[in-house]
């Protein structure tokens, strides 16, 4: 799931990185929510993210709520469904105010 190193811009470069982090977070939480239980270095080789950065996604996510651990590894909770539907909506917030940028820049 790695990318090539992108060009940014020093205007956007935060949103950028906080996107590539949200990115990589939902990732983790989708894969594990499909193949739960499952620990770090076995979700560091399907996401192909380093393990010190499946650390930190695991930690935000259970910070937040999503996942717990388990004696297997770490289980999704409850709250995945209604966290994902807010996801949606505020990235479609997002969205539409990047497209209001976008068109303050023609």
């Amino acid at each position: 799931m790695k990318e090539e190193k992108k060009e940014r811009c020093v205007l956007t470069g935060v949103i950028e990185t906080e996107l590539d982090i949200l990115k990589r977070h939902i990732y983790v939480l989708k894969t594990l929510q499909d193949k739960q239980p499952m620990g770090i270095i076995k979700l560091s080789e399907i996401t192909d993210y380093p393990q010190h950065m499946v650390r930190y996604s695991l930690r935000i996510l259970e910070q937040d709520g999503l996942i717990e651990p388990s004696p297997q590894g770490a289980v999704t909770t409850g709250r995945v469904s209604k966290t994902m539907d807010l996801l949606k909506k505020t990235l479609s917030n997002i969205s539409k105010t990047a497209e209001e940028l976008k068109k303050t820049l023609d």
